[in-house]
């Protein structure tokens, strides 16, 4: 019997699309896994620091006090803070806890302020990478999927990916209409990764990534194995 196919996120889709095979090591078989880099310790290093700064208002590390600016500028607006909050769907696309044993999708907003009054939400997601070039909004269409589902009186969503390091915001809004087009769009990339699950196909992408990046040595496009 094959595994149960786990719940998927943003970044798990996106690997699947990148590399179906890779992706099935690391989420299904789990028979690889990716090392911390220094770029991801200092990313969750940041995150941390962010959220007991809004949360519990701990000063930041020296190293991070240029977001002070940025962070008091969002504290500052109304509604009710809220650091990595996580929001989960069954598959139904009803709310569930982050655990369950339905749940289908999870995702973590690195800060949600709710405004109940207004029915306005703002999404931020916080980005340490130094380039915004490639930057991808589909986390932000998603988190806004959730939070229309978790809050039924939030009708508007502003969102946006914020590169820390070059000081750049990428904003993207939703509302309520926006959520029969964006989920179709989403289920059918779904849709794929479903096919693989029942199939047991799990094709490799070959890309530049391959030699020197990716942990899947016995993969052929790997050539270090």
């Amino acid at each position: 019997m094959s595994k149960k196919l786990p719940a998927w996120s943003f970044s798990g889709l996106k690997s699947f699309l990148g590399c179906a095979k890779k992706y099935y090591h690391l989420k299904v078989a789990k028979d690889y896994s990716e090392p911390p880099t220094d770029a991801t310790l200092y990313g969750s290093q940041f995150h941390l620091a962010c959220e007991e700064y809004v949360r519990d208002g701990k000063p930041l590390p020296g190293r991070f006090d240029y977001m002070q600016e940025t962070l008091d500028a969002l504290l500052k607006k109304p509604g009710e803070k809220l650091c990595e909050q996580k929001l989960a769907l069954n598959a139904n696309l009803e709310p569930c806890t982050f655990f369950a044993s339905d749940c289908w999708f999870r995702g973590i907003a690195d800060l949600l302020i709710l405004n109940h009054e207004a029915g306005t939400a703002y999404v931020v997601d916080y980005k340490t990478g130094k380039n915004s070039k490639y930057a991808d909004t589909g986390q932000l269409e998603l988190m806004a999927l959730a939070v229309f589902a978790h809050y039924p009186n939030i009708k508007k969503v502003n969102a946006g990916l914020l590169f820390v390091v070059p000081k750049q915001l990428i904003p993207a809004k939703y509302t309520v209409e926006n959520v029969p087009d964006l989920w179709r769009k989403w289920l059918a990339d779904y849709a794929k990764l479903e096919k693989a699950h029942e199939t047991g196909v799990w094709n490799a992408s070959p890309s530049g990534l391959c030699r020197k990046h990716c942990v899947v040595l016995e993969c052929p496009h790997n050539g270090r194995n």
